[in-house]
C-alpha cells in the first residue's frame, strides 16, 4: 500500500514538475518575445492606469492578449507604472516594456522657437501644436508675463529661440517659462561680455538692439557688422532707419512691401521718424544676435543695403550708400 502511495505521489510530483516547467517555458517565452517585430505603435498611459488597463489597451492595438502571463510578469517585475506617452519599439519584449514604464521613459518631443519670430508667431505655433496643452493661450501678453514672474517686462523678445524637449501633456506655459528662463540666462551672459564703449545702458536695451540685429542680419557672419552700424549711428545721434521697426508698428493690412508712406508714418517703433532705440524688442533674438549686439564689429560703415542674396553692402558714406541702393534696389549699374 505504501509503495502504491509513493508511486502515486511520484507520478503527481513528476506531472506537476512537467506542467510547471512547461508553464515557466511558456511564461519565459512570453516575457522575452517581441510584442511586435516591425512597425511602430504609441500607447498613452493615463494617471491611475493599472497593468490590466494597459494590457487592455495593447489588446485593442493588436499587440497583446490578456492572460495569466501578464499577471505573473506584473508580480515578478512589480513595476510602478508612470503616466505618459510611450512608443513601442520593434523587437521590444513585454518585460522590457514594463521596465521602461517603471523608469518613466516616455516619448520626448521637440518644439523649435525660430530666431526672428515675434511673440504672436510663437504663441500661434504653440496653439497649433496638438502635443502641447493650452494653459495660457487666452492670456493677454501682460498677464502672461505676470505668470512668468516678469511683471515689468514687455512681453516681446523675452523668449530664447532654441529647440526645447517636452513630453505630451506639457503646457504652453511650461515651454514659455523654460524659454523665458533661457533668455534671461543668455541675456545676462551677453550683458556681462559687452564691450565697454557701446551706448547701451541696460540689459533690456541690449535685448532691443539684438532684436534689430536678428531681423536685419540674414547671414550669420554679418551680425556683428550690422550691430556695429547701429552702434555707430547711435553714437553719432543718427536715426537707425531700419525697416523691420517700421513693419513692427504697422496696424491693419500689410502686403509685405514697405512704401514711402510707411516710412513717414510715426509710431513708437519707427526708427525713420524717431531717434534712438525702439521702446521694446521687435522680435525674438537668438544667442548669436545677443552676443553680436554686445560685441559689435569695429569699422567705419554707417549704412547697409541688402544685395538680394541674403548679404549686405556696407557703406561708410551716404554717397556710396546711394550708389549701392541704385545698384541693388533700383537695378541701376
Amino acid at each position: 500500500m505504501i509503495r502504491k502511495i509513493l508511486i502515486f505521489v511520484s507520478i503527481v510530483t513528476l506531472t506537476v514538475a512537467i506542467m510547471a516547467a512547461w508553464a515557466w517555458r511558456d511564461y519565459d517565452r512570453f516575457a522575452n518575445s517581441p510584442l511586435m517585430d516591425s512597425g511602430a505603435a504609441t500607447v498613452w498611459v493615463r494617471p491611475g492606469d493599472t497593468l490590466g488597463s494597459l494590457v487592455a489597451r495593447l489588446d485593442r492595438l493588436g499587440l497583446a492578449k490578456p492572460g495569466w502571463q501578464w499577471r505573473l510578469l506584473g508580480r515578478i517585475e512589480q513595476p510602478v507604472i508612470k503616466a505618459g506617452e510611450y512608443r513601442l519599439r520593434p523587437g521590444e519584449s513585454a518585460s522590457a516594456l514594463l521596465a521602461r514604464l517603471d523608469r518613466g521613459d516616455v516619448v520626448r518631443h521637440s518644439f523649435t522657437i525660430v530666431e526672428g519670430w515675434n511673440l504672436a508667431r510663437l504663441r500661434n505655433e504653440l496653439a497649433r501644436d496638438s502635443r502641447v496643452r493650452a494653459a495660457v493661450a487666452e492670456l493677454a501678453p501682460e498677464a502672461l508675463m505676470q505668470r512668468l514672474g516678469c511683471t515689468d517686462c514687455f512681453a516681446e523678445g523675452w523668449f530664447l529661440p532654441e529647440t526645447y524637449q517636452f513630453v505630451r501633456g506639457d503646457s504652453d506655459l511650461d515651454l514659455l517659462a523654460r524659454a523665458h528662463r533661457a533668455m534671461r540666462t543668455a541675456l545676462a551672459a551677453a550683458w556681462d561680455a559687452r564691450a565697454a564703449d557701446i551706448p547701451i545702458e541696460t540689459p533690456e536695451e541690449l535685448l532691443v538692439l539684438a532684436s534689430l540685429v536678428e531681423l536685419e542680419a540674414v547671414v550669420a557672419e554679418e551680425r556683428a557688422q550690422v550691430a556695429g552700424v547701429f552702434v555707430r549711428r547711435l553714437n553719432r545721434g543718427m536715426r537707425l532707419q531700419t525697416d523691420p521697426t517700421v513693419v513692427y508698428g504697422i496696424t491693419g493690412d500689410f502686403d509685405g512691401r514697405i512704401r514711402r508712406v510707411h516710412l513717414r508714418t510715426d509710431h513708437p517703433w519707427n526708427t525713420y521718424t524717431r531717434h534712438g532705440l525702439p521702446p521694446t524688442p521687435i522680435a525674438l533674438p537668438g544667442s548669436a544676435s545677443l552676443m553680436a549686439a554686445a560685441q559689435p564689429a569695429d569699422g567705419e560703415a554707417l549704412y547697409f543695403v541688402a544685395r538680394g542674396d541674403g548679404t549686405h553692402h556696407f557703406s561708410a558714406t551716404l554717397a556710396e550708400h546711394n550708389r549701392a541702393v541704385a545698384r541693388y534696389i533700383l537695378g541701376r549699374e
